[in-house]
Formats: structure tokens, C-alpha cells, sequence
């Protein structure tokens, strides 16, 4: 397995304030949050972005979905809205390369975009 700070948390080498685990994936709270919510949804199979997914296991990329809308329903802030983001390599803003989901909520969100 790679050594991301992702793989690492999934080895239990560093520790993460994790919020959910299932057999396909980990999620916990990023570090640096962008939102009052701020988790990370990362699959237990390993792949450096979603370029590198093969179509046969796009099952992947719907498990951290659903997985992310499951937190959201469960911890009440799924009617009032909630952002799931991917980035895919540097200029997307990816800076940690094993695929994950950022699940954002818990205040207006606004646009996003690039800068004006």
C-alpha cells in the first residue's frame, strides 16, 4: 500500500478522528476543515485519483457518495444542505493522492469556482 497520510490512517499509524467505517471505506474529520462539517470519505482500495479508476469499480465512487449522504441524513444537516467535492490532481487542488470525497455542510456554502 502507498504511504499517504490516508494510508497511514487506514494502517492506524496516525490517528484521525474517524466518524465511519465500513468494509469499503473510512471517513473522518479533516484536519484543516473548509466548513463548520468537514469530512473526508477515503475507499479502502487504493487509487491515486479518479483518473485511475477503472470503470469496472466505479461501484467505488458511489459508495463514498452514498456513504457521505447516510452522515449527512444521520447527523441532521442533510435538508439544509450539504457539498460533496472530488479534486483530481494539482491544479484541481488534489494534494493528497489516494481518491477521497470531502463532504462540506453546517453553513452557507456559497459559489465556488476559480478566483476572480
Amino acid at each position: 500500500m502507498p504511504d499517504t497520510i490516508f494510508h497511514k490512517i487506514l494502517r492506524r499509524e496516525v490517528p484521525a478522528d474517524i466518524v465511519y467505517e465500513d468494509e469499503h471505506l473510512i471517513a473522518f474529520r479533516d484536519i484543516a476543515p473548509q466548513a463548520p462539517v468537514h469530512v473526508l470519505f477515503v475507499p479502502k482500495r487504493d487509487y491515486a485519483t479518479l483518473n485511475d479508476v477503472p470503470e469496472e469499480d466505479a461501484v467505488v465512487i458511489g459508495r463514498l457518495a452514498t456513504a457521505a449522504a447516510r452522515y449527512a441524513k444521520a447527523r441532521g444537516f442533510a435538508e439544509s444542505g450539504y457539498r460533496i467535492v472530488m479534486n483530481c490532481n494539482h491544479d484541481a487542488g488534489q494534494t493528497v493522492f489516494q481518491i477521497h470525497l470531502h463532504l462540506l455542510a453546517g453553513a452557507h456554502l456559497g459559489r465556488f469556482g476559480t478566483p476572480a
